[in-house]
């Protein structure tokens, strides 16, 4: 029950200072359109997001269980730390609530004729979009480790997040430091357990795998 509960508390974190990307692409994105294609922008940012995650963690669920999958998932986890631990330091979360705020204003940001399509805009967040989505779920997936619950927990709560309250939670965030850094240090521990079982576990560990040696039962209840 307490491992469930801390569980479903790293997901909860996780999905929060994740969210800092999206909300920084989607914020440019809509604050570089006229005011009056800036609301569409945001909404159809938030769906493709959505519907990217949703794919991902479809992927993420088929494909956790092949051997050595988790040591290659552990390596992306790895990175994707790294890349927060930078995005801390130069202060993404400020950047992603002012360009919100920007996107927000009608007066603020570009105001003129429109000069960039509603598509090519579109089209820079999908492609953003692609990577911090697998941010998101293979960070919500790892932690999970095959609980279904937890799992479409995880992803619901990073849209309803992401769809509602972006802006507020890059307010948070920036106002309060300190839960970024207690986010990446969860991200670095479930990193770390990721990496032991990708290389120990008896089932899916690239070691037995390989054959170096007989591995150890590292399912959750062990």
């Amino acid at each position: 029950m307490i491992d469930t509960a801390l569980d479903f508390g790293k997901i909860i974190i996780a999905d929060l200072i994740l969210s800092g990307d999206n909300a920084l692409i989607i914020g440019m994105a809509a604050a570089g359109l006229a005011p009056e294609l800036r609301k569409k922008a945001i909404l159809y940012g938030m769906v493709i997001a959505a519907l990217l995650r949703i794919v991902f963690a479809v992927v993420a669920t088929k494909l956790l269980g092949i051997p050595g999958i988790l040591f290659v998932g552990s390596l992306l986890l790895i990175w994707v730390c790294w890349r927060l631990y930078e995005e801390i330091r130069q202060g993404i979360d400020e950047q992603a609530e002012f360009a919100l705020e920007v996107a927000g204003d009608p007066h603020a940001g570009y105001t003129g004729k429109p000069t960039r399509t509603m598509g090519s805009a579109l089209l820079s967040i999908t492609i953003a979009d692609v990577s911090m989505s697998l941010d998101n779920v293979l960070a919500v997936a790892a932690i999970a480790d095959g609980n279904t619950n937890m799992l479409v927990f995880g992803l619901a709560l990073a849209i309803v997040l992401m769809a509602f309250a972006a802006t507020l939670i890059m307010k948070l965030l920036t106002a309060y430091p300190w839960i970024s850094w207690l986010g990446l240090a969860v991200l670095i521990y479930v990193a770390g357990e990721m990496f032991y079982r990708g290389v120990f576990d008896a089932t899916t560990g690239i070691g037995p795998m390989m054959g170096w040696f007989e591995g150890y039962d590292l399912s959750k209840g062990h």
